[in-house]
């Protein structure tokens, strides 16, 4: 079997007959180095956007079923183009839409964001993709559109594309996908910040808080689908062999706990003065801080390990005058719940607090970061809570310990 890559040409680059050639002349070099090949292409660039402004004009209520078909035009349309601007350099070219036999990308039924069904998805792309590729033909995918398994038209929301190249990159057993976007990732936003750094490598755990944190350069939906020992490559149409690796397994919906004890440590009257060196003298002692936040009139700490770090607390917050009073609550762990499906579930936080409250479970601390909500909760009801969350979250569950 050939080495398979997977190229998604987003709609950056998709600007013209010039741009559409130019990223057809990448599929033929890959091609002509002997990988068997997989495109998989957005819609041309601001067609989208049209669509839907377009569809808005016309009907406020657009129901979701239809306005998906109505989105999905653009990247029918560009895949046409471009198995035209492959056929026109002697690339033997297939379009595929969901109209198509050959169609592989199955998803549920929610209409505007829906999710792939990998195991679906992946018995159709072997069995209809594979050939293709195999035998020298290029297929062209519609990125960012499915198809439910009762047959009707679903998008799978804003960057979706990205999400259909990953999950054709598993389905494939590709070596590599390749997202081509008009710049590459740097260590912040060019238009927001002088001389960023480009980045050259990522896990996949990084490059979540990154796009979860707001960077664009790839859909946080798309990491769920990653598998081990497929490597992701973010580069520009001009160095499309360059630009950041993103490696790693999939980054699926998990639960990380510390067993402690943790104590929580409230400095009242606290402004954040001295914290740095607090925090400092905590380590300097053994001590681990899992957390810090801070409001106008107090700083907590979530910390374990160590030896008398109450009087250190105590004595680098009030005796030094950076707070008026400590109080300490011992005995707790932490309960992390993270991954990429934080990022396309709505009322993650109600998921995850309410099943406790129902049961008269004390959250002591409740932090989001990123991809990310930790809990902190009393060490002898840890087993109760595990058993509640397993049971709350619709997801498989990766149960990891520690401490």
């Amino acid at each position: 079997m050939k080495d398979i890559l997977v190229l998604k040409f987003g709609g950056s680059v998709l600007q013209g007959g010039e741009g559409i050639s130019k990223a057809a002349s990448v599929v033929l070099r890959c091609l002509e180095k002997g990988y068997g090949v997989c495109v998989v292409v957005s819609a041309l660039k601001g067609v989208t956007d049209e669509l839907l402004s377009l569809s808005k004009k016309i009907n406020p209520n657009t129901p979701p079923d239809l306005l998906d078909e109505v989105l999905s035009m653009g990247e029918r349309t560009s895949a046409r183009l471009f198995a035209d601007a492959l056929m026109a350099k002697g690339v033997d070219a297939k379009f595929i839409d969901p109209d198509s036999e050959d169609w592989p990308l199955i998803t549920d039924g929610r209409h505007l964001n829906a999710n792939p069904i990998l195991e679906e998805t992946r018995e159709l792309a072997r069995r209809k993709l594979l050939p293709l590729i195999e035998g020298g033909k290029v297929p062209i995918i519609c990125g960012f559109v499915g198809k439910s398994r009762d047959g009707k038209i679903t998008t799978l929301g804003r960057g979706g594309s990205d999400t259909t190249a990953v999950v054709l990159g598993n389905a494939l057993d590709a070596k590599e996908v390749v997202l081509l976007k008009d710049v590459g990732i740097f260590s912040s936003d060019p238009d927001k910040v002088r001389d960023p750094i480009p980045i050259s490598e990522l896990d996949s755990e990084e490059a979540l808080m990154l796009s979860s944190g707001g960077a664009e350069f790839l859909h946080a939906k798309a990491l769920a689908y990653k598998k081990e020992g497929m490597r992701i490559r973010i580069a520009s149409l001009d160095e499309y062999a360059k630009g950041t690796v993103i490696e790693g397994g999939s980054v699926r919906l998990r639960i990380e706990v510390e067993r402690g004890p943790i104590t929580m440590a409230t400095i009242v009257g606290a402004s954040g003065e001295g914290m740095e060196r607090l925090i400092e003298k905590v380590r300097e002692e053994g001590g681990k801080i899992h957390s810090l936040t801070m409001d106008p009139k107090a700083v907590i700490l979530y910390l374990s390990g160590g030896k008398g770090l109450m009087d250190l607390i105590h004595r680098e917050s009030v005796k030094k005058g950076h707070g008026k009073a400590v109080s300490f609550f011992e005995g707790l762990c932490s309960v992390t719940v993270k991954g990429s499906s934080l990022e396309t579930s709505p009322g993650m936080i109600q998921r995850v607090t309410q099943p406790l409250a129902r049961e008269g479970i004390n959250v002591y601390g409740l932090i989001t970061i990123s991809s990310s909500i930790r809990l902190f909760v009393r060490r002898e009801e840890l087993d109760k809570v595990l058993k509640l969350l397993k049971e709350a979250l619709p997801f498989e569950i990766d149960l990891n310990r520690k401490g």
